[in-house]
């Protein structure tokens, strides 16, 4: 008896032998084989084992879940490459990770030089903000790859840089671009003009990437975050 689940939370190698490992535990299983792209997880059973059963097993070992919970695996959704809800809800939250990192560094950078350099060229004011926000955006990726997926610091890094550096420059241009359309880059940080232009910047911000993001994870497992 052979079922395949959609198992969420899987990122990397070592998120699947763990996974692996939690199920080839549970009583009457034969065999685990998680997929190259780690999309799905075959499971291989001598007799049935209900999928709550399963779930319960691989949430002990990290945060890791099986998508569809029930006594028998529901079958994949019959649609186009676009159409996953899953993976939609999933690089939704990945991209407001690489937002709330962007946004620090930007906004700080930002409220930094108009509060003690007023007189900086607007040129250099969106250059420094946009850097600031990618390092800051690197960084708060790091600390969730260290904790949330167990990854030594350098490792965590790395990953963090090479998982969707695109995707945080497209998200910075983004946000800073419609925060000078709005603003002029003139606005104060009294005006309410300043701090209305960051929730369209924001909403930019987030959408651009976005349809990368889920490109990523379709194709190759990958996250912003």
């Amino acid at each position: 008896m052979t079922h395949t689940y959609p198992i969420q939370g899987i990122t990397c190698s070592g998120c699947a032998d763990k996974v692996k490992a939690a199920l080839s535990a549970v009583q009457g299983v034969r065999s685990v084989v998680v997929a190259d792209d780690l999309s799905t997880t075959t499971v291989s059973m001598h007799r049935h084992i209900p999928t709550a059963t399963l779930s319960q097993a691989v949430s002990k070992a990290g945060a890791y879940r099986i998508g569809d919970i029930g006594d028998d695996p529901k079958p994949a959704a019959v649609g186009g490459f676009w159409s996953e809800g899953r993976l939609w809800r999933r690089a939704s939250l990945n991209t407001l990770s690489c937002l709330i990192g962007c946004s620090i560094g930007d906004f700080g950078m930002v409220i930094y030089l108009q509060a003690f350099h007023p007189g900086t060229p607007m040129w250099l004011i969106m250059g420094l903000a946009i850097v600031s926000g990618l390092v800051t955006s690197v960084l708060l990726e790091t600390v969730l790859m260290r904790y949330r997926e167990r990854m030594v610091w350098t490792l965590a890094f790395r990953t963090a840089i090479g998982m969707s550096f695109l995707s945080m420059v497209a998200m910075e241009l983004a946000m800073t671009g419609t925060d000078f359309m709005i603003t002029g880059g003139k606005a104060a940080l009294a005006s309410a003009a300043y701090w209305l232009a960051f929730f369209p910047a924001a909403a930019i911000g987030f959408l651009i990437p976005l349809p990368y993001n889920y490109y990523q994870l379709k194709k190759h497992n990958k996250a912003c975050h």
